[in-house]
């Protein structure tokens, strides 16, 4: 492994040799189309680490730069991104002309393919939501992008550990099928990430399997989140957000140079409350009443214009008096919407931190990036939690047994190479090595109480479960574009991932109130497994006009197989070993920008076979979810994005997807304790609502000469087709739409801006267990947002 490790090393070392050759300086003026100067517009040459603002007269200058050809990216408040083809070989003094962003739509920068690209040449599917789309849609969660991206549905049980669906591949285990990604860094299990967007530069979401470049867990897509940076110019901003439901959200940022040209700060933090949406009718309480704390810090240190090293720490810290806000049965859901009645009542304390530390090299021959990240989360109920969701001494849950227990850790390196910025030649490449290590301790007692012989059980009487899961793993990929002509480019990856896991299980047998365990009902029982995949992609891109292309793309996903536990039952088998999961997607598309980048058509086309399809199993009354594979699954549909500017201040965004998402074979599972079997062929997958529409129209009034104040008008209409919750099809969601707007006035230092989501408050479900228990989605809330920046 040392030798694989050193190889990087040595091409940098080579490449640090040729640097000293000659070098040039690239000088230029920034105007609007009236030939202003534009002050302190953002210069900044793709995949390096060379970047700079223009002065009040609107110049910059770059310096030390080998000659050669590179893509400038220039940015500016109220105006639409440029990029521009610079040649730092030929000495001349550039003029860039930007357009005003009320009349052109952005040319947008992505760095899914780990550098920095743009969208629209990429041949496969992605969206992209910039800051200001993220502050225009008020997309406070992860999930609040559901449906604004194509066939993607997201929601959780009021827990915050979402199960998200891309194309029908959902997030059926802690080992989720889409993978998020936040500062390069992945979010490696739903116990480790962070759930809240605060602070966001852009929100990039990949659709379909990502295997090469990815690997593990982005079987259906990835999440791809990047917050912002600090730079040379200190800027910063604080928000407040007040709404019904007493929802408070107090966020505050600052970006500022310790020491110009090399040190800088970044620092963000939010303040999060909600009375919550549900009534506990056992005791007449808000029962999800919850807050929370979350912060990312920056320090970066520009060694030179070749070398970067970024530190970057993130928290969240969430208490939530009622995680999983669950009614038992549709027609109770809806007959008395947002009240429960449950007995065992406490706080869930949940407690996320990641750190990273990241090393960037810029070279003439090859650029380098190490990433090494830390993530830690620990989760438990300060009092037993109720496991049967009603107001009966049925179940309850126990996991508060210090902090040795569930405290899930996870340790993340990348090392990688890709080619030199310059795109003067026809290949460019990206290849890398990714390790992890991951430790999962789990404690946990299912206690029956009184009335636990209702369920089938023994009352007053515990099973306490400890389970211990290590998993080590190492990735090696490797992808190349080659352009053919100036026309055609294809591209090839392959990526082969290798992974270890171990789990022990220990069950325990309680009688009440005997505090220690009578006797063990299953020994210490340990296995282990070795999984591995290769993952490879390859795609066709043709330019028809520098404006539209068609492209071609298969790419294989992969998701590791594991070890579950069955249940207590010591007459079952303590572990279940299930298989790996794998799709192969094919894919075909067109990008069009026209009318002088004023309307943009992203059309594409996917079919997706799944083999060994993982499933969530609720085995009852131990409330443990299992893990199974399910057969095959078939998932075909098309996808569409438009957005258009017809006039100046109008802009219009449509999103559209259609999935038909089945399971192929005829896998027979058994889904309750009583052994109830379904046959899933033919059946709808979980999770993935048959269509998706996103339409939202915004119009801004200038108000006054000076076009420094205007009047912000917006409207957004949703709609979800119909989806299923279980299995075995029984509990539907019909097709429903959802109507959001938000109005005010915004200046280039504040903003005022009221707003309201789910007008309609319209019912429905969002979230259900195979078993029956329902969660409904967000009712009716309203609010103001006051935003002041500097």
């Amino acid at each position: 492994m040392h030798k694989i490790i050193l190889f990087p090393l040595a091409l940098i070392l080579c490449s640090g040799l040729v640097w000293g050759q000659q070098t040039t300086s690239l000088t230029g003026t920034v105007t609007d189309s009236k030939s202003n100067s534009i002050p302190k517009a953002s210069v900044y040459i793709l995949n390096t680490n060379y970047g700079t603002v223009t002065d009040e007269q609107g110049r910059f200058q770059l310096n030390n730069l080998k000659p050669g050809k590179y893509l400038l990216n220039v940015t500016a408040i109220g105006y639409a991104t440029f990029n521009q083809e610079v040649n730092t070989a030929v000495k001349n003094d550039i003029s860039i002309v930007l357009t005003e962003a009320d009349i052109h739509l952005d040319e947008v920068v992505v760095s899914a393919q780990k550098k920095e690209e743009l969208l629209q040449k990429l041949p496969f599917s992605i969206s992209a939501l910039s800051s200001n789309k993220v502050k225009d849609y008020r997309l406070w969660r992860n999930k609040d992008i559901t449906a604004i991206v194509p066939n993607l549905y997201s929601a959780n049980p009021g827990d915050d550990r979402n199960v998200t669906s891309i194309r029908g591949i959902t997030s059926t285990s802690y080992d989720p099928a889409v993978a998020t990604y936040i500062d390069g860094v992945n979010q490696f299990s739903l116990d480790t990430y962070i759930p809240q967007l605060f602070d966001v530069e852009r929100v990039e979401v990949l659709r379909g399997p990502q295997g090469t470049l990815y690997g593990r867990n982005a079987m259906g897509g990835v999440i791809n989140i990047i917050t912002k940076a600090p730079t040379n110019e200190t800027n910063g901003f604080a928000e407040l957000n007040f709404g019904n439901y007493n929802q408070q959200r107090y966020n505050v940022a600052i970006r500022t140079p310790i020491v110009k040209n090399k040190l800088f700060l970044g620092a963000s933090a939010m303040y999060n409350a909600l009375d919550g949406f549900y009534t506990n009718d056992y005791n007449n309480s808000h029962f999800d009443k919850q807050h929370s704390i979350t912060g990312n810090y920056f320090l970066k240190y520009l060694v030179s214009q070749r070398w970067a090293v970024t530190l970057n720490v993130k928290h969240h810290n969430n208490r939530n008096n009622g995680p999983f806000s669950l009614v038992n049965g549709v027609d109770e859901a809806f007959s008395n919407p947002f009240h429960l009645n449950q007995n065992a009542t406490t706080q869930m304390v949940d407690n996320t931190f990641n750190a990273s530390l990241s090393v960037n090299y810029t070279g003439p021959s090859v650029n380098f990036t190490s990433q090494t990240a830390w993530q830690t989360n620990q989760r438990y109920y300060k009092q037993p939690i109720d496991g049967d969701f009603s107001p009966i001494d049925g179940v309850t849950i126990i996991n508060n047994y210090g902090h040795k227990w569930n405290n899930v850790k996870a340790l993340t390196q990348e090392f990688r190479l890709t080619s030199p910025a310059s795109i003067a030649s026809p290949w460019k490449w990206t290849t890398g090595i990714y390790l992890f290590y991951q430790d999962v301790p789990n404690k946990q007692a299912t206690h029956f109480g009184e009335n636990g012989d209702l369920l089938g059980a023994e009352k007053n009487t515990s099973v306490i479960t400890t389970s211990t899961g290590k998993s080590t793993g190492a990735a090696f990929f490797g992808q190349a574009t080659y352009e053919i002509n100036n026309r055609l480019q294809i591209t090839g990856g392959i990526r082969y991932d290798y992974e270890h896991k171990k789990q022990s299980v220990l069950s325990q047998y309680q009688v009440d109130p005997d505090p220690t365990p009578v006797f063990d009902i299953r020994p210490d029982t340990s296995t282990s497994g070795n999984f591995s995949a290769f993952s490879p992609k390859l795609s066709l891109n043709y330019l028809i006009t520098q404006n539209n292309i068609i492209y071609a793309t298969y790419s294989r996903g992969f998701r590791a197989g594991g070890f579950t536990q069955i249940s207590s039952d010591p007459s079952q088998p303590p572990l279940f070993k299930f298989k790996p999961e794998y799709s192969n997607n094919y894919e075909i598309g067109v990008k069009n920008d026209f009318l002088d980048s004023r309307l943009r058509l992203n059309i594409a086309l996917f079919y997706t076979l799944v083999n060994n399809a993982q499933i969530p199993v609720l085995v009852l009354p131990d409330a443990v979810t299992i893990t199974k594979n399910a057969g095959d699954l078939r998932s075909k549909g098309v996808e569409a994005e438009i957005a258009v500017t017809p006039v100046k201040n109008l802009e219009i965004n449509y999103n559209f997807g259609y999935t038909d998402a089945k399971y192929t074979s005829a896998a027979v599972l058994k889904t309750d304790q009583d052994g109830n079997e379904i046959n899933l062929k033919d059946k709808r997958q979980i999770y993935t609502p048959k269509t998706t529409s996103a339409l939202a129209i915004q119009y801004g009034y200038v108000i006054g000469s000076k076009q420094n104040l205007k009047l912000v008008i917006r409207g957004e209409w949703m709609n979800l087709g119909s989806q299923y919750f279980d299995l075995a099809n029984t509990i539907k969601q019909s097709s429903y739409s959802l109507f959001n707007a938000r109005f005010g006035v915004a200046a280039k230092n504040f903003e005022v801006m009221l707003w309201g989501r789910n007008l309609g408050d319209k019912r429905y479900i969002s979230y259900a267990y195979d078993f029956g228990a329902v969660h409904l989605g967000d009712p009716r809330t309203y609010g103001i947002t006051l935003t002041g920046k500097f």
